[in-house]
């Protein structure tokens, strides 16, 4: 297996070349698209993408460790998908639309000025995690755990607290109104 550590891999265009199979330590991705590409079994450790697209990438055996993601776009990616050990993912200015996180366990979860519109997060474990300033318009939240995490400045999110674990989770005026969507009521 090759092994890259310390890289910086710029401006990589997976229809041209495809990223090298192997595992990825402390390596930065900058403006890349990677979009379609096959990321199967590849494992990335310490690493940061940067302006890069990722959407519809397969993810089948990937290992993310301790992965930062900053500005990219990340369309229809199946996370459950991945290698669930030590799986920790930070989400910063991302589009994340349509992805799903089905069934994985996230702790500490960060999801910062991100678009998540109709994410799936049905039985995920998202426990101490925090949305920050997130768009969660359609994002499906099913026998979610939510426990801990914070969601007072996200917004156009709909969590079934009767259906989800909600305890010690934050939220704020109006976002709250997100909770009681499924009563059709009315709160001026």
């Amino acid at each position: 297996m090759n092994y890259f550590e310390d890289k910086t891999i710029r401006n990589l265009v997976a229809k041209d070349k495809n990223l090298d199979k192997g595992e990825y330590e402390n390596c930065i991705f900058e403006n890349s698209d990677l979009s379609n590409s096959d990321l199967s079994e590849i494992v990335f450790s310490d690493c940061t993408f940067k302006v890069c697209n990722l959407s519809l990438a397969t993810l089948k055996k990937s290992a993310f460790r301790n992965v930062k993601f900053r500005d990219c776009k990340m369309l229809g990616l199946h996370f459950e998908e991945c290698n669930q050990f030590g799986l920790e993912l930070e989400f910063e200015s991302c589009i994340l639309n349509h992805t799903s996180f089905f069934n994985i366990k996230i702790n500490n979860a960060n999801f910062k000025n991100s678009t998540l519109i109709e994410t799936d997060f049905t039985e995920c474990i998202l426990t101490k995690s925090i949305f920050e300033n997130c768009n969660l318009s359609g994002a499906k939240f099913e026998n979610t755990n939510l426990e801990h995490s914070d969601f007072r400045t996200s917004f156009s999110y709909k969590i079934d607290p009767e259906i989800n674990l909600v305890s010690k989770a934050k939220f704020s005026f109006p976002g709250i109104l997100g909770l009681l969507h499924k009563y059709d009521i009315h709160i001026e």
